[in-house]
């Protein structure tokens, strides 16, 4: 059983709790902020400003294709990041990280398109998007570890419900990107393909420096402090590679989460729009989503505190596979109200319910010396299979297919299935101590 917290801990410790909380929450709006910008202004513009030569529907595929080479690059972020937050610490890393993505997203702003450099432009959005991609795989793992390694020390009992401060950053980045993304796209088209896109993306900025000045300002991991003086043989990634079993299972269990998230956010503004919605309609319905999560995520995460992290992640992943086929036919009625109802129940509430706990899971799933890298690891890996390639699939298959939302109702299913299955196999987690260095404590044994 983990150690109660302390009423003698001293203040600052809750004071430096609170500012790592905001710092993690920064973090990872930034990286769904400049994510979900990048994804929405895909689907409405990129196909025709940097693959202009191509039919409309592989315009669209090619501009999802740049969405999933953020992805790809995410995983090698993790091992990259991960190894130097295991050897010399998460704030540095942090710090990195948070301007390699800002500042990508920044210069994603200001590329010439197509019609100015020719084939460079697609070249210079690939490119930065893979150094996104990189910063961003190690983003998620020293935020969120830097939460719940200072939760553990003052309120170890209360990891989960910290931790969603970390997870926060994904409703709170869709509404923020959906926010600004709906004010441009009210501009004239004209204005819109010529200069209102590239708004979102230089506004990154302003969320980068904000999120710079609190970081900046954060103590190391005290768990980490401890460890560190541990002696250390081999890296990282060569312990995790040795026993590969509990990176495979965090990268299951976080499938379906990221597969809904894409699916019913990216990718559904471009389907709904392609349905006959207008573009404030669907970006109206995802912001409202949103909003839903932002309440449904933290009550998921702090119930997970009390019944443990398996039983809300399963709960999520069988609504999320039950609601699949029905969200879709909401989608498909041309009802802007049942609109906004299929994005609330399927993200707002049945992803929410998936990923609130994933954050405290994760790191759970590993010891103080590799938590950096294998809870990085298996989230990126996570991330690729599910919100990387699943809009690349749903596209594909609709244009194969002909139209009908069958084919995005079962990649639904099976994301949210794989998620279920793996959370079956885990053993629960949530009275783990955090404090053992060894590379694996909570899956010694048999799972369950």
């Amino acid at each position: 059983m983990q150690p109660s917290p302390s009423a003698a801990q001293p203040a600052p410790d809750s004071r430096q709790l609170r500012r790592v909380a905001i710092s993690g929450l920064l973090g990872t709006t930034v990286e769904f902020y400049d994510f979900l910008v990048y994804g929405t202004v895909a689907a409405l513009v990129f196909g025709d400003l940097f693959f202009p030569q191509a039919d409309p529907a592989v315009g669209t595929i090619a501009a999802f294709g740049t969405f999933a080479a953020g992805y790809l690059a995410r995983p090698l972020g993790g091992i990259v990041f991960g190894h130097f937050g295991d050897r010399i610490g998460r704030k540095s890393m942090m710090l990195l990280t948070m301007v390699l993505m800002g500042l990508g997203s920044f210069l994603i702003g200001l590329l010439p398109t197509y019609d100015a450099i020719g084939v460079w432009a697609p070249v210079l959005l690939v490119a930065l998007r893979v150094v996104q991609g990189i910063a961003i795989g190690g983003e998620w793992g020293g935020a969120m570890l830097m939460v719940v390694e200072h939760a553990e020390q003052t309120q170890g009992s209360r990891r989960g419900l910290w931790s969603s401060f970390t997870q926060l950053g994904a409703p709170l980045g869709s509404v923020l990107s959906a926010g600004v993304v709906t004010l441009v796209a009210g501009l004239p088209d004209d204005d819109f393909r010529s200069w209102g896109w590239r708004v979102p993306f230089l506004l990154s900025i302003v969320l980068l420096a904000v999120g710079l000045f609190v970081r900046l300002k954060v103590a190391e991991s005290p768990l980490f402090a401890q460890a560190k003086r541990e002696p250390v043989d081999k890296p990282p990634i060569v312990e995790l590679l040795r026993r590969p079993k509990p990176v495979l299972l965090a990268a299951c269990v976080g499938i379906g989460a990221f597969t809904t998230q894409s699916l019913l956010t990216s990718f559904m503004i471009s389907y709904a729009v392609d349905e006959g919605y207008t573009r404030p309609q669907v970006l109206t319905a995802v912001t409202v989503a949103s909003c839903v999560a932002l309440a449904v995520l933290p009550a998921a995460s702090a119930l997970s505190d009390r019944v443990g992290r398996r039983p809300v992640v399963l709960a999520g992943a069988i609504a999320s596979a039950a609601l699949a086929f029905p969200v879709l036919a909401l989608v498909d009625s041309g009802s802007p109200g049942l609109l906004i109802l299929a994005l609330a129940l399927g993200h707002g509430v049945a992803q929410s319910t998936m990923y609130g706990p994933l954050g405290a899971l994760l790191t759970e799933m590993f010891g103080t010396r590799v938590r950096y890298t294998g809870a990085s690891l298996g989230y990126q890996a996570a991330t690729l299979v599910g919100a990387g390639f699943s809009p690349l699939i749903a596209g594909s298959l609709l244009a194969s297919y002909g139209g009908g939302s069958t084919p995005v109702s079962l990649l639904l299913c099976a994301g949210a299935a794989i998620t279920a299955v793996t959370v079956w196999r885990l053993r629960e987690t949530h009275t783990d101590a955090l404090d053992s260095p060894a590379a694996t404590p909570a899956l010694e044994g048999t799972p369950r």
